[in-house]
């Protein structure tokens, strides 16, 4: 059996990056922040992200592009809304979304950034 090189083979705990990190950690809500990795760890809804990081686009525009129905789109849009990724509005009989800001964008944009540098996730 081979012993592992990814972990310490004896605990030595640095007291002071400790503290300094969960005093910090704990003024932020990590639940939250994992609540917009995890919607967007759906491949549809990760797809759905890119596309509205490039333009509003209307539900059937997004169920075209991602190869879904109109109501498995909307699905998809109304939990992304819902967790504050994508916002809408509405025009007519449309109703048309985008993403809610540019901190969203920007996730987008580095995480499909980070996939091409040869980055290979399991």
């Amino acid at each position: 059996m081979q012993k592992a090189n990814d972990v310490c083979e004896i605990t030595c705990i640095n007291e002071e990056n400790v503290v300094s990190i969960q005093k910090k950690l704990s003024t932020e809500n990590p639940i939250e922040v994992a609540k917009i990795f995890k919607a967007l760890s759906d491949d549809t809804r990760i797809k759905i992200a890119y596309a509205l990081s490039q333009n509003e686009l209307c539900v059937c525009d997004v169920a075209n592009i991602v190869g879904a129905t109109t109501a498995t789109a909307s699905h998809h849009l109304r939990l992304l809304k819902n967790l504050g990724i994508a916002k809408y509005r509405k025009e007519g009989k449309l109703v048309y979304y985008s993403l809610d800001d540019d901190h969203v964008k920007q996730l987008i944009e580095i995480a499909f950034a980070h996939q091409k540098e040869g980055v290979r996730v399991e």
